[in-house]
């Protein structure tokens, strides 16, 4: 089972993906709480150098408090990791975690039937980038 869902996007600026990246999270109910620069972390602490790349901790509050109220330990599986990165040949992709196989160790059929629709609304989103 493949883990993640992704997009890869032709050569345009890093910066402008973001927005696109942020944007299409926003029209599906997403809001980005968190925003990790892997680039400039492991420039700092390791003196290692790596493209540009983004982990944004996207959260839709509606399926987080349903997921929540399930079990309250869920908290360790949130938020939703979006990943931007720009690759050796210009290009950029653009991938998420597929909740649905996150999910699988948890092994709560009552969370199955969220798990798909947040995969549902972040391959939309990423879908919609251009």
């Amino acid at each position: 089972m493949k883990y993640y869902i992704n997009k890869t996007l032709e050569a345009q600026s890093f910066s402008g993906v973001k927005d696109k990246v942020t944007e299409a999270l926003k029209e599906q109910g997403f809001g980005v709480l968190t925003e990790i620069d892997i680039q400039a972390t492991m420039k700092k602490k390791l003196d290692k150098d790596y493209l540009p790349t983004l982990i944004l901790g996207a959260c839709n509050p509606g399926f987080a408090d349903k997921v929540l109220t399930i079990d309250p330990n869920m908290s360790a599986t949130l938020p939703c990791n979006v990943t931007i990165r720009e690759l050796e040949n210009g290009k950029v992709e653009v991938s998420a975690i597929d909740p649905e196989a996150a999910m699988v160790p948890v092994g709560k059929e009552e969370i199955k039937p969220l798990a798909k629709e947040v995969k549902e609304k972040l391959a939309k989103a990423i879908e919609t980038i251009k």
